[in-house]
């Protein structure tokens, strides 16, 4: 998700039901989080995010530019270059910052762990799930980042199983690249959702 970006039970296979499941690309909230405030649509002198963001002081911007990528530097980055006229600028100018990520620095952003499996979860899951997280992570050295954006809930689990089997494979060279990918997709997603969350 974490992968995000660092998601026991009976053996017969059961269908999950909707709820919380194996949000590999979803992080845990981070401490001191700021929040962008929602726009108003009636309430004077309260400023769109975006407004809100380049106006914020600096570690506010940058609190809520780390619960979107945990690494400090692409925060200071990010929030050293405001204002952006809008948010495609943002976007891009995340991107680019995240293409830049040394390996220490990806290991730092992919250091939070992923949540776990729902309960109901049959038990083959969680054995296959935690020895291929173990494997990826005795090869490279931090946790498994996949961005699951649009992937239907019930093909999550096989989807990040298929994911991790493959990219185990890759050497390190070709695995921190991928995961930067990941980690940068992950950030937009989540850059994306707290702007349009906030009304913008």
């Amino acid at each position: 998700m974490t992968s995000q970006l660092s998601q026991h039970p009976p053996t017969t296979l059961t269908r999950r039901p909707r709820g919380a499941t194996l949000p590999a690309h979803r992080l845990p909230e981070l401490p001191g989080r700021v929040a962008i405030p929602e726009q108003s649509r009636g309430t004077p002198g309260t400023p769109p995010p975006l407004e809100w963001f380049n106006d914020a002081p600096g570690p506010d911007a940058e609190r809520v530019l780390l619960s979107c990528l945990h690494s400090p530097r692409w925060a200071r980055l990010l929030a050293g270059h405001r204002p952006y006229p809008d948010t495609a600028s943002l976007l891009a100018a995340a991107d680019e910052a995240a293409y830049d990520l040394s390996p220490e620095e990806i290991a730092e952003a992919a250091s939070e762990r992923l949540p776990s499996l729902p309960e109901d979860t049959y038990s083959a899951a969680h054995t296959a799930l935690n020895a291929a997280h173990a494997a990826y992570e005795a090869k490279f050295g931090h946790v498994f980042v996949l961005c699951l954006d649009g992937v239907p809930e019930d093909d999550v689990l096989d989807r990040v199983l298929e994911n991790i089997r493959s990219r185990l494979a890759n050497d390190p060279e070709d695995e921190h690249q991928t995961t930067r990918d990941q980690l940068r997709l992950l950030a937009r997603e989540r850059l994306t959702n707290t702007l349009r969350g906030a009304g913008l």
